[in-house]
């Protein structure tokens, strides 16, 4: 895959990804704004910004006109909020790509910001807070990272608290906007099928007067984790859910693709050890999985489950000691489940960039996130490279005694025999 990369005179980085076989295009904006620059008094407001985004803007006064525009050529609009950036996207037929150019800027440089529509989606946001609170499988990532990252920007909610979101004014917006989105804290991706030639022109015009500034920075977190953690948020639910890990590293860190193949190897997929281990064997759960998550500065690697209450202590019990045993001398990975594990990776990675706007993603994430932008070919190898030896020692590195970290969602209000478990 082959991009071409491009800054405007006011900082604004262009990314264009051809895909000549694509009818489609996408076109998206990220913006390096996210959850953990904020404080306390506009918690979830680079959330709330975001449906802002969609309620009009002095050429589109309603979301009305904004909607029936996208519609009206066959086009999906979206965006979503991170903790380090937000994004925009059209995805469209690639002959729309200039509309799409477009009413993007358009949203980022002329919202309206009404008083009235800040007040209707203000109920929007509390009943998406409600859906969160409500879905614990969606939910339990949020109280893990909690745990990890304490009250600080990096462990609040996304969505924000409802206090606060009913706080927040027209003034915050216009505050936040001038505090972030400048046009050197922005990228501009297009991808698909699209007309190179044009594409240039068209950003300059419709990006290229953005002003310029210098932009808020972040709280970095600091780990000084010196035993185990439990975290439990009561609720009365059929299913516990449980979110079990370890700390590890940042984003751009040179153990993140052996941490990956380690994740993938304990639960990665329905033949991975975990999912082996804790339903098919002994049917504790509907669904466990194992991710390795990183941000700028820090870093997880997590196995989430969703169990049977009865038996959350042993569900609990199983996946530690698949810890324990992927770190010891007897870890058991064979060529085989390694190259198994290899293999399922790529082909994730494969089969997600066939679509237009997961490659404007993909290569968005990196420029605004990282030191350097890799294309896929280069990740494909960096995994093909990693050995047995690479996995256990990391596992061995990160996975230390008194270093887990539990997160439950369910109906305990006791956390010391859930501590007593966790020791590896």
């Amino acid at each position: 895959m082959i991009y071409n990369r491009q800054v405007l005179s006011n900082g604004i980085r262009l990314i264009t990804i051809p895909m000549k076989s694509f009818e489609s295009a996408t076109v998206m904006v990220m913006v390096g704004a996210g959850s953990r620059y904020e404080v306390e008094k506009n918690s979830g407001i680079s959330h709330f910004l975001e449906h802002m985004a969609f309620k009009g803007t002095k050429k589109r006064p309603s979301a009305m006109d904004i909607a029936s525009l996208v519609d009206g050529i066959g086009g999906e609009i979206n965006a979503f909020t991170g903790k380090e950036a937000t994004g925009y996207y059209i995805k469209s037929l690639s002959t729309h790509v200039d509309l799409s150019l477009d009413v993007l800027s358009d949203m980022l440089k002329n919202s309206l910001f009404d008083n009235r529509e800040i007040d209707k989606e203000r109920g929007v946001i509390l009943e998406e807070i409600n859906l969160y609170e409500d879905t614990p499988v969606r939910k339990i990532g949020d109280i893990y990272e909690k745990l990890l990252y304490g009250d600080t920007p990096m462990g609040w909610d996304i969505a924000g608290e409802k206090d606060v979101i009913n706080k927040i004014t027209r003034e915050d917006f216009l505050e936040y906007l001038k505090s972030l989105y400048s046009a050197s804290n922005i990228v501009v991706i297009v991808a698909g099928g699209f007309d190179n030639k044009k594409i240039n022109g068209l950003v300059e015009k419709y990006f290229g007067k953005m002003d310029k500034f210098e932009t808020k920075g972040y709280i970095k977190i600091i780990e000084e984790q010196k035993k185990p953690e439990v975290m439990i948020k009561h609720k009365t639910t059929e299913q516990v859910h449980i979110a079990l890990g370890v700390r590890t590293v940042q984003a751009m860190h040179e153990d993140r693709y052996s941490l990956s193949l380690l994740s993938a190897i304990l639960g990665g997929g329905m033949s991975s050890r975990l999912f082996h281990e804790v339903r098919e064997k002994r049917g504790l759960a509907y669904y466990v999985r194992t991710s390795s998550d990183h941000y700028q500065d820090c870093g997880s690697l997590v196995s989430v489950a969703g169990v049977d209450s009865k038996r959350t202590e042993q569900a609990v019990e199983v996946i530690v000691a698949e810890y324990k045993k992927i770190k010891s001398d007897n870890h058991g990975i064979t060529k085989e489940e390694l190259k198994k594990a290899k293999e399922y990776l790529k082909g994730h990675l494969v089969l997600e960039l066939e679509d237009s706007r997961s490659v404007a993603g993909f290569y968005a994430n990196q420029e605004l996130l990282e030191d350097k932008i890799d294309n896929p070919d280069k990740i494909l190898i960096e995994i093909d490279k990693v050995t047995i030896d690479q996995v256990v020692n990391v596992a061995k590195k990160y996975m230390v005694k008194n270093g887990l970290n539990l997160a439950i969602i369910g109906n305990f209000e006791n956390k010391k025999p859930f501590e007593k478990l966790l020791e590896i």
